[in-house]
């Protein structure tokens, strides 16, 4: 293999016998949001061949904030076409393929075709999420996961561990149980399965004078009976400098199983 000038620095760390395997490599990440954009540029960057997206989802106003692909000229349109596009331009020999589709029990089989040689879990509907790595775990798939990124102020806290291992993570926490709970999963053991995690306390959101009592989601297209903004709890805060090294951190984990 031929290194493209474009992945000069990258060769020079990682030698061209591994930049060969990434660009041989195929990688699905599964929620393009604040974590999964980044994830998915930082593997494309890195020289990562074939990547696949996947997010039902459009991008709304209240992304801009944080997530890559938000900008004037990008809203109400679905995450993956916008991302896929950006990708493409970063790497116009990269595959990139985008599945504006939501994972579940019932699409699982489908989005883990082909099988990929790592997956990046972002997703942030929690049903979802335990079952994508409760399959991970069964069929022995290599997964990098992301924990909850929203409500914390410092990178620097960010960290990675087996998922039987994080700390102070309140959303870890809750998911370990909720697996062993729904999926027979026993998380007090490890389970090979890579968490992107912070060790900071979350901080609880504060409400803003436009609630008018309460939240409204101003999602373009309003309710998709899946994730609505309306159907949750509340509504976290979150910035730019957070969500955007939980996405480098799991692309990096990425790089590293594949280069292993």
């Amino acid at each position: 293999m031929t290194v493209h000038r474009r992945f000069d620095r990258a060769a020079r760390l990682l030698g061209e016998p591994g930049l060969a395997r990434l660009a041989t490599s195929t990688v699905t990440v599964f929620g393009v949001g604040g974590v999964g954009s980044f994830a998915a540029e930082g593997l494309v960057r890195s020289g990562v061949g074939r990547v696949i997206l996947v997010d039902y989802d459009r991008i709304c106003v209240t992304n801009v904030n944080r997530q890559v692909h938000a900008m004037k000229g990008t809203l109400g349109r679905p995450k993956v076409d916008v991302m896929a596009e950006r990708l493409r331009a970063i790497n116009p020999d990269a595959v990139i393929e985008a599945r504006a589709e939501f994972y579940n029990a019932e699409t699982s089989a489908r989005l883990l075709a082909p099988e990929p040689d790592v997956i990046v879990d972002a997703i942030d509907n929690v049903t979802a999420k335990m079952h994508l790595i409760a399959t991970c775990v069964r069929e022995r798939l290599r997964l990098v996961s992301t924990m909850g990124a929203a409500a914390r102020l410092d990178p620097t806290q960010v960290r990675t561990a087996d998922l039987s291992e994080t700390k102070i993570c309140p959303f870890a926490r809750d998911l370990r149980k909720s697996l062993r709970k729904k999926h027979g999963l026993d998380c007090t053991q490890r389970t090979g399965v890579i968490a992107v995690y912070s060790e900071e306390a979350p901080i609880a959101p504060q409400a803003l004078a436009y609630d008018d009592g309460g939240f409204q989601c101003v999602c373009p297209g309003g309710t998709n009976g899946k994730n609505d903004c309306d159907q949750k709890n509340r509504i976290e805060g979150s910035v730019a400098f957070v969500p955007s090294v939980f996405g480098m951190t799991a692309a990096a984990a990425a790089v590293r199983l594949l280069l292993a």
